[in-house]
């Protein structure tokens, strides 16, 4: 068995030609060595194209207020799957779903409004308790020494607990809102 070939990834991040640079490999995220990745790209190029990848071409948007602006600019990059997206992967046409995250202006403003007074700071601070309570029960129940799925077990899970709660549907049913 070979050993495993050790990678300066800060090193490789700065001499790595730029238009080389791609932060939608996987291998980045697995291994916790993103961050000289996009420290690069914040620094040199933080609205960046990749011509190429396992994924194909896309922007990496890389500072706050160059978020911020693209954010809003829902006519030029929207969020509707059909339109470009909010992910790195196109989904097949017959796997789109209706989703609030990927909508665009009026339908995301209607959304919103619905949901504001639900979401809003004074009512979340209602609910600190019981979210601090679900937090720990989730986190203090996961597997140790062994692989789990995080977003099933973690990120899902704690999702629709809240959700039910603040949209008053059966507890039991919750795994439905996923």
């Amino acid at each position: 068995m070979n050993a495993p070939v050790n990678i300066d990834h800060e090193l490789l991040a700065r001499s790595q030609p730029l238009d080389k640079l791609d932060v939608s490999d996987p291998a980045l995220f697995r291994d916790d060595v993103w961050m000289p990745y996009f420290s690069r790209l914040r620094r040199e190029d933080p609205v960046h194209w990749t011509a190429e990848s396992m994924f194909g071409p896309h922007w990496s948007i890389t500072k706050y207020n160059d978020i911020m602006q693209a954010e809003l600019a829902h006519k030029t990059l929207s969020s509707d799957s059909s339109l470009g997206g909010i992910s790195i992967r196109d989904r097949r046409k017959d796997l789109r779903l209706p989703m609030f995250i990927a909508m665009d202006p009026p339908q995301h403003d209607e959304q919103r409004k619905a949901v504001q007074p639900i979401v809003a700071p004074g009512n979340l601070a209602k609910l600190e308790g019981i979210i601090r309570e679900r937090v720990c029960r989730i986190l203090d129940g996961l597997p140790r020494g062994e692989t789990f799925n995080w977003v099933d077990r973690v990120s899902v899970e704690l999702t629709v607990q809240m959700l039910a709660t603040l949209f008053d549907f059966p507890f039991e049913d919750r795994r439905k809102l996923s």
